[in-house]
């Protein structure tokens, strides 16, 4: 499935159905006067987060979605049927945006089953019936119904982790994540082999949490060069961020630079989050090598430095012991799944 993560979309509300203009016509009732029903009112357009989605490829197809019109009404004094709303299904993370310079935020979609009724749709018209007054005894005026709303908006989805994944590109980010969850990233000896961002779930001490890994940052990211900063935004949810460092490079310490002002140029805080520092690749260096690349991090500003091997594991329990004492007492993941769970520690039918 390919990964889709900005979409813009049509969207429109159904109009109300217009009233009838009807008099009553029976055998033997002279003057039956007005019967014309009321206009339906046009459906809503609904957004609903739902579970298992993880893309808005969907939304490169499917770029118009126009809710049903009322029923007009009818004689008899029949009103019209409501026309059914729209459901709009996104992922879990899914921001909407007003089409305009800056994208203003609308909508943000961030639990499962969140349901918002984001366009309403018209009223229906009048019928005649209703228009008839002591003065007025065979009304042949009606209501039209109101329009629905329409507009464009951007759909940009942001998705939910506990934790984040940066660094420079072969830093060794998707061995890391094959190593610690059953993720099948793809590793290749040559840079940006992550085109997309790739989650994992991960099982450490008894805990459960998602860890998010995004294409490398390279200098210049914030200005487009190489893949940019636009996956940045998947990450900015994460509560804690793993900083990998390909400690077999040239220079580590202006690798760790170069990737936190990338991130202090994006914003949203990502400089602001905590960050365990990964010297990764400890398997092709001695013990005092990493020990002195470690001290010179520390010295560059580096609060929490790990020396860690991707490959085999070495230092791996350790980082996510970090990273655990970072997340809540339990993720959302872990909640789920302890809703069978009673008060007294027992499963039980829910």
């Amino acid at each position: 499935m390919h990964f889709l993560d900005q979409a813009k979309i049509f969207i429109r509300s159904g109009a109300g159905g217009p009233g009838a203009v009807s008099f009553r016509r029976e055998k033997y009732v002279q003057y039956g006067g007005p019967d014309g029903g009321n206009g339906g009112k046009g459906g809503d357009i609904i957004f609903e987060a739902v579970a298992g989605l993880n893309t808005l490829i969907d939304f490169r197809y499917a770029q118009h979605f126009k809710a049903m019109r009322g029923v007009p009404g009818s004689g008899r004094d029949r009103h019209g049927a409501y026309g059914d709303d729209l459901v709009i299904e996104v992922p879990v993370g899914t921001q909407i945006l007003a089409d305009d310079d800056e994208r203003s935020l609308l909508l943000d979609m961030t639990q499962v089953g969140q349901r918002v009724t984001f366009l309403r749709g018209g009223d229906g018209g009048r019928g005649n019936a209703s228009f008839k007054s002591s003065t007025n005894r065979a009304p042949r005026q009606h209501g039209v119904g109101y329009p629905g709303e329409e507009i464009y908006v951007w759909l940009r989805l942001k998705l939910l982790a506990d934790a984040g994944l940066v660094g420079m590109p072969n830093a060794g980010k998707s061995t890391f994540i094959n190593q610690v969850s059953n993720t099948k990233a793809k590793v290749g000896a040559y840079p940006f082999t992550t085109l997309r961002p790739q989650l994992g779930v991960v099982s450490h001490r008894s805990r459960e949490f998602v860890i998010a890994d995004i294409p490398g940052l390279i200098a210049g990211a914030a200005d487009g060069v190489g893949i940019g900063d636009r996956f940045l935004g998947h990450i900015e949810r994460c509560q804690i961020l793993i900083h990998l460092i390909d400690a077999a490079q040239d220079d580590p310490v202006a690798a760790w630079q170069t990737v936190c002002t990338e991130l202090a140029e994006y914003g949203a805080g990502l400089d602001e989050k905590p960050q365990v520092v990964a010297l990764n690749k400890g398997d092709l260096l001695d013990p005092e090598l990493m020990a002195d690349i470690s001290g010179q991090l520390i010295a560059a500003g580096a609060v929490d430095v790990i020396s860690i091997s991707g490959a085999t594991g070495q230092g791996v329990d350790q980082a996510l012991d970090r990273v655990l004492a970072a997340l809540p007492a339990k993720s959302g993941l872990e909640s789920s799944k302890s809703d069978g769970i009673g008060k007294d520690g027992e499963w039980s039918p829910i």
